[in-house]
C-alpha cells in the first residue's frame, strides 16, 4: 500500500545575498563592477547598441509578445 503524506514542506531557508541587508548587497555588487571596469571585462554599450536595444524592446511591447511587461 502506498502511503501519502499531508505534510507541507518546510520552507527553505534564505541563504547568501538574500539574508544580507540590502545595503550590504549593494555595495558588494558595486565592487564587483568597479573590479570588473577596472580590469577591462564590462561591456559598456554604445549609442548605436543602446539605440538597438531599446528599439527591440519597444517592437518586443508593441507586439504583445510574452516579455510585454
Amino acid at each position: 500500500m502506498i502511503e501519502t503524506t499531508t505534510e507541507t514542506p518546510r520552507p527553505r531557508a534564505k541563504r547568501g545575498f538574500a539574508v544580507m541587508d540590502p545595503t550590504r548587497v549593494r555595495e558588494i555588487a558595486s565592487m564587483g563592477g568597479r573590479t570588473a571596469h577596472a580590469n577591462g571585462r564590462a561591456h559598456e554599450f554604445t549609442s548605436e547598441e543602446a539605440r538597438a536595444a531599446g528599439k527591440k524592446r519597444h517592437q518586443r511591447r508593441t507586439e504583445g509578445g510574452p516579455s510585454a511587461t
